[in-house]
């Protein structure tokens, strides 16, 4: 199976429909009127789909297992046809529409074997997605402008030439795989006064201000009490989502003292030294933290 473990849940929501025919009107009298010798065909239909999607995976090898938290089953009559629509919600990493098209195509052939003892001739057509929401595709980002960062990697031992840098390098790379353009990319001492000043700079001409290091526990790390004082607004969101992000993953992510916030119209963000912090933390905001672009223009979030 494709490996989810990078990404974050989001409410996922996702509606499918088949269409069952079948030849007569006596039929459609038969399942209206509850009159088909095996039960009620509707109700029955509609237990086995609730059955079924809860089991998808059993059935499709790539699927995950997944919770699923809700499920409505509607039908519209139409002439001969009975359309089913299913829908399904989940909090999950990744989407339900196979969910959803599976439970519609059970309760299509529910339907199918209680009637075919008084109709020879029902069809099944029409298995589909009509609707998805959650994942990427419900929160991008359009950007009249593409977005440029400066990275600097806080490491005295980098700077001194002692160790090769990595963590800069992946921020680089999530970042080039978001569409935003690194103007700079710098290793520096981990030394107060020179983070300060690098951001205050950078901050004129560049949207976003990452550094990675200097946020741990060691007397030298000191990105945080660097960026506090010079930061307008701090975002807590960003940094509870970060630690949070990184604790299901590592028991050590609590000790970090990544930071986020403002500064002027450019988001600043101090993230862990590590190759591996440093790329779970950019998988926990990117490419959702983006939206902070549209909201430091004076936008709402309605109106994107």
């Amino acid at each position: 199976m494709v490996d989810i473990t990078h990404k974050i849940s989001t409410l996922r929501v996702a509606t499918a429909t088949a269409i069952v025919k079948v030849s007569k009107q006596e039929t459609i009298d038969a399942v209206v009127n509850n009159l088909v010798p095996k039960g009620n065909v509707l109700e029955m239909a509609k237990t086995a789909g609730l059955f079924a999607v809860k089991n998808t995976h059993l059935s499709i090898p790539d699927c995950h297992p997944l919770p699923i938290e809700f499920t409505a089953v509607e039908y519209i009559i139409e002439g001969l046809e009975i359309h089913i629509i299913f829908k399904v919600k989940t909090v999950y990493k990744t989407g339900v529409e196979v969910e959803a098209m599976h439970g519609a195509s059970i309760v299509a052939l529910t339907m199918y074997d209680m009637l075919k003892p008084i109709d020879k001739e029902i069809e099944i057509s029409s298995i589909k997605l009509i609707n998805k929401e959650g994942g990427k595709s419900s929160f991008k980002n359009k950007f009249p402008n593409v977005i440029k960062a400066a990275v600097f990697v806080c490491s005295d031992s980098i700077f001194a030439g002692d160790k090769e840098d990595r963590s800069g390098k992946t921020i680089v790379e999530k970042l080039n795989s978001y569409g935003v353009e690194t103007s700079h990319y710098e290793i520096i001492p981990d030394e107060l006064d020179i983070i300060q000043e690098k951001t205050k700079a950078f901050a004129k001409e560049n949207q976003l201000v990452i550094f990675t290091g200097g946020t741990g526990l060691s007397p030298r790390d000191v990105t945080p009490e660097a960026l506090e004082p010079i930061l307008e607004s701090r975002i807590p969101g960003i940094e509870e989502a970060i630690r949070s992000y990184g604790q299901q993953r590592m028991p050590y992510a609590m000790l970090s003292r990544s930071i986020a916030g403002t500064l002027g119209k450019t988001l600043v963000l101090a993230l862990p030294g590590s190759t591996n912090g440093v790329r779970e933390s950019m998988d926990a905001v990117f490419p959702h933290v983006m939206h902070v672009f549209h909201i430091l223009k004076g936008k709402n979030h309605d109106s994107l």
